[in-house]
C-alpha cells in the first residue's frame, strides 16, 4: 500500500542487520554489501508492513515495477486526479435504502462512516498492524528458530513478557527489529 511518506526499509544478511532507514539509503547499502561480498542478496523488509521485498539491485533499475506488458494502465472510473477510485460494494437492499436517504448520497455517507470508524478504532488498528508486521518479519527470518510458535502466540495474545522470553535466545539484531516493529502492539496492553 503506497504511502505519502518515504518508505523505510531494513536489510538483513542472515540474522545480521546491515542497513535500516530510507529506501534509497538501504538499497545503496545493500548494493555495496553485495558488491563486497559477492554473496546472495540480503533480505529487505518494509518497516511499515514487515513484508519481505524483492528489490532490483541493478544500477539504474526501476524501483517500481512497470505495468504488465509495459502498456499504460487503462483509465478507470472515478476521479483519478482527486485520488477517487471506483470499486464495487455489495450491500443488502436495506443498506442501499438507508444510504440513499443520507445527505449527499451513498458515497458521502460511506466516506463519513469510514472516517468515523478509522478515528474511533485508530489505536486498535495500529496495534493489529504492528502485530501483523512483526509476525510477517518473524515468519520470514525466524520461522525455524526455537520458540517461534510460542513467540507468535504471545505476540497475538498481547503478552509482551512471554514474547520477550521466547525470543531471548534469538540473534540480537532480530530481537531489536522485532521490538521496533511490535512497539505499538503493546501500547494498549501495558
Amino acid at each position: 500500500m503506497p504511502s505519502s511518506q518515504e518508505s523505510h526499509l531494513t536489510a538483513f544478511a542472515g540474522f545480521h542487520r546491515i542497513a535500516s532507514g530510507p529506501r534509497a539509503k538501504v538499497i545503496a547499502e545493500v548494493r555495496k554489501q553485495c558488491a563486497r561480498s559477492g554473496q546472495v542478496q540480503p533480505f529487505v523488509f518494509d518497516d511499515s508492513t514487515g513484508e519481505r521485498l524483492d528489490i532490483d539491485l541493478r544500477e539504474g533499475a526501476s524501483e517500481v515495477p512497470a505495468a504488465a506488458g509495459g502498456e499504460p494502465a487503462a483509465r478507470g472510473v472515478g476521479r483519478p486526479r482527486l485520488g477517487v477510485v471506483a470499486r464495487e460494494v455489495t450491500l443488502l437492499p436495506r443498506h442501499w435504502e438507508w444510504l440513499g436517504r443520507q445527505p449527499g448520497g451513498a458515497s458521502v455517507a460511506l466516506r463519513r462512516l469510514i472516517d468515523e470508524a478509522r478515528h474511533v478504532h485508530a489505536d486498535r488498528d495500529a496495534q493489529r498492524a504492528a502485530r501483523e508486521a512483526a509476525y510477517r518479519f518473524m515468519s520470514a527470518i525466524a520461522g525455524d528458530l526455537p520458540g517461534f510458535e510460542e513467540a507468535a502466540r504471545a505476540l497475538f495474545a498481547g503478552d509482551r513478557a512471554h514474547f520477550d522470553e521466547h525470543i531471548a535466545s534469538w540473534p540480537e539484531d532480530v530481537q531489536a527489529h522485532l521490538h521496533k516493529l511490535a512497539a505499538a502492539a503493546w501500547s494498549a496492553a501495558e
